[in-house]
């Protein structure tokens, strides 16, 4: 049986946010947030390759362990799955379910958002709304401007 070969940047990337080099100010913010249950939706933005994702998901790694990991974190790449309809059924699925002996919020990481379409923005302003009890939102976009000023208002924005 052959293995599937993962991308470099995925196969060596921070497992943890001590493994983490830079945005140490970035780091220590979100730390606190962890420790005091007050994560807020985020977005990071940024030039490509300089750390946004592997920031996350080693902060959701911090937040939930490997073992919950898989059932409380929903990972998505927008720009592969970028419509309207994976905001209505998958993201929609996910944050309004509630997984069997586990407690506290889910976490959605939706990658490379800036290349949703503005309609799924828009669901997603509403998803947002509607699910923000029990779901954060973490979204990691290259280009701010690309993002609906309606889903910037609910995020806490890092650079």
């Amino acid at each position: 049986m052959q293995e599937v070969a993962l991308p470099w940047v995925e196969k060596y990337r921070p497992s943890s946010l001590t493994d983490l080099v830079a945005h140490e100010e970035i780091i220590s913010v979100l730390t606190k947030l962890i420790e005091s249950d007050k994560l807020p939706h985020l977005l990071l933005y940024g030039p490509p390759g300089t750390g946004k994702t592997s920031t996350i998901i080693a902060m959701a790694k911090k937040m939930y362990g490997e073992k919950k990991y898989k059932g409380m974190v929903l990972e998505l790449n927008a720009s592969d799955e970028r419509g309207i309809d994976v905001v209505r059924n998958q993201i929609r699925e996910f944050a309004g379910t509630r997984q069997l002996f586990s407690s506290g919020t889910k976490l959605i990481l939706l990658d490379e958002c800036d290349a949703m379409t503005s309609d799924a923005q828009f669901a997603l302003r509403r998803i947002i709304e509607k699910y923000s009890t029990s779901t954060r939102f973490c979204l990691i976009c290259n280009y701010v401007s690309k993002i609906i000023p309606a889903l910037q208002s609910r995020c806490t924005r890092f650079r």
